[in-house]
């Protein structure tokens, strides 16, 4: 068992979960994630381990309540405890110095890329941080990655924080000026982010890195489930990645496969009792 303990909502249907769990966190490195089994009944979830104390024995997940299991994982109040918590698993992230770093999260996405960000600030990179949202409310942890990036820019598409529109209008304005020019780039975020950015960056011949979230159960390359197309090779996310080259992955097949149980997913959010359900979002 893994004693959970605290549980914060820190911004719509987003919770950040700090689990008991002492050989994971001497163990991880950035990039690597585990896979969460809340108890008999539950799928498993895989989650990036966004943060660690080694001294605490402790792992920082956030969690996205947005389908049946992950709204029954948040659920858990601080003092209980998940029944599984297996990791790490995947490669960790390609952490080098190339110099100017641009590393941009999208909604929940920010999170998988905070301990990204870091390492890549530790080795001496000037780190600038981008980070979008739909709205200011679900912006996270800009103050956190402020702590270590030279500039942290941020894009909503509202327009309630930073600028309006999208986190590639910012990156745009980066490789637009020479001072300011990235020699790589870390996206991770929503699919047609990690697209887009990819799209923006490939005739500059700016390395993008990008960390994929496709459909996985077991995180050991058994089940099959998280195979993904890059450089037209199958690769399994879970044990090939989950951080790849975007100039080489075929965006358009995996937007297909995470589609895939959409219908499903919906019908089992209908079991969940109405004050377990995600709120709602703005429109």
């Amino acid at each position: 068992m893994f004693p959970i303990v605290s549980n914060d909502l820190i911004a719509p249907n987003l919770h950040r979960l700090v689990i008991q769990a002492p050989r994971v966190a001497r163990a991880r490195r950035p990039g690597q994630f585990v896979i969460v089994h809340a108890d008999k009944q539950a799928e498993r979830i895989p989650l990036t381990i966004a943060d660690a104390d080694i001294g605490q024995g402790t792992v920082t997940l956030f969690v996205q309540a947005v389908g049946y299991s992950t709204c029954r994982l948040v659920a858990l109040p601080a003092g209980t405890s998940l029944r599984d918590l297996a990791g790490p698993l995947g490669r960790p992230t390609e952490i080098a110095c190339w110099g100017r770093v641009a590393c941009i999260g999208g909604g929940v996405g920010t999170a998988v890329l905070y301990p990204l960000a870091k390492a890549l600030a530790e080795v001496g990179n000037q780190v600038i941080t981008i980070i979008g949202g739909r709205s200011a409310d679900l912006i996270i942890l800009a103050d956190e990655l402020a702590e270590f990036s030279a500039e942290v820019l941020i894009a909503t598409e509202d327009g309630s924080r930073g600028k309006q529109g999208f986190v590639t209008h910012v990156l745009q304005g980066l490789i637009a000026d020479p001072r300011s020019v990235p020699q790589a780039v870390y996206a991770v975020g929503p699919v047609p982010m990690m697209k887009a950015v990819t799209d923006m960056t490939r005739p500059h011949h700016i390395r993008t890195i990008v960390s994929l979230n496709p459909i996985m159960i077991d995180g050991t390359g058994m089940c099959g489930g998280c195979r993904v197309m890059v450089g037209g090779e199958l690769k399994f996310a879970c044990v090939d990645g989950p951080e790849f080259d975007g100039h080489l992955v075929d965006f358009d097949l995996l937007a297909d496969r995470l589609s895939t149980y959409r219908d499903e997913e919906c019908r089992m959010l209908q079991r969940l009792p109405e004050k377990q359900r995600p709120a709602a979002r703005k429109r």
